[in-house]
C-alpha cells in the first residue's frame, strides 16, 4: 500500500513540473531502449539519435541510418557509414551536409565514448547503389546523402578520427 501511494505521488509530482523548465541533454540521455548512439555536427546544428543496425528504427525513412556494412567505432578498424535524406522535410537530417568543409568536426557518442572525427575529403559521385571510398588506417566515418546540386548523384563526406592533443 505504501509503495502504491509513493509511486502515485511521484507520478503526480512529475506531471506537475512544467516541461519548459526541464533541461534534457539529448547527447547524454538517450530516449529509448533501442537507441545507443548520438551524432552531433555542430556546424549544421545536427543532433540526432542513432539506432543499432538491426533495429527497426535504423531506417532512412525515420532517422539517420547506419548502413549494414558499418563496423562500430569500438572496433580497431571501425568504419561507420551513415546515410540520411537531404532536401526538405522532417526527416531531411542531412539537408545542410553540403556546408561541411575539410577539417570540420563530427562527433559520434557511442556506448558512453566520444569519438571526434574531422572531415578529410568531400566528393560527389553518380548513384549506383554503392559508395566508392578508400579505407583509412584509422577509424573512419562516412556520411552520405543525395547531392543538392546534381540529380542522380550522391554527396559523400569522408571523416577520420581526430588525433588527441
Amino acid at each position: 500500500m505504501v509503495k502504491r501511494i509513493l509511486i502515485s505521488l511521484i507520478i503526480i509530482i512529475s506531471i506537475s513540473i512544467p516541461l519548459s523548465i526541464l533541461k534534457i541533454s539529448t547527447e547524454n540521455n538517450y530516449h529509448s531502449n533501442n537507441q545507443f548512439a548520438f551524432l552531433t555536427i555542430n556546424k549544421i546544428n545536427l543532433k540526432e539519435e542513432l539506432y543499432p543496425i538491426e533495429s527497426e528504427e535504423n531506417t532512412i525513412e525515420k532517422h539517420v541510418s547506419i548502413l549494414k556494412e558499418s563496423i562500430y567505432p569500438d572496433n580497431e578498424n571501425s568504419i561507420m557509414i551513415l546515410a540520411a535524406h537531404s532536401g526538405i522535410g522532417k526527416i531531411a537530417y542531412f539537408q545542410e551536409l553540403d556546408k561541411l568543409e575539410i577539417n570540420d568536426e563530427v562527433i559520434l557518442n557511442y556506448k558512453n565514448n566520444k569519438y571526434t572525427y574531422k572531415v578529410k575529403d568531400i566528393w560527389e559521385e553518380k548513384k549506383t547503389g554503392y559508395i566508392n571510398f578508400n579505407k583509412e588506417k584509422n577509424k573512419q566515418l562516412i556520411l552520405t546523402t543525395c547531392s543538392p546540386n546534381k540529380d542522380g548523384y550522391q554527396l559523400i563526406i569522408n571523416c577520420i578520427i581526430k588525433e588527441s592533443n
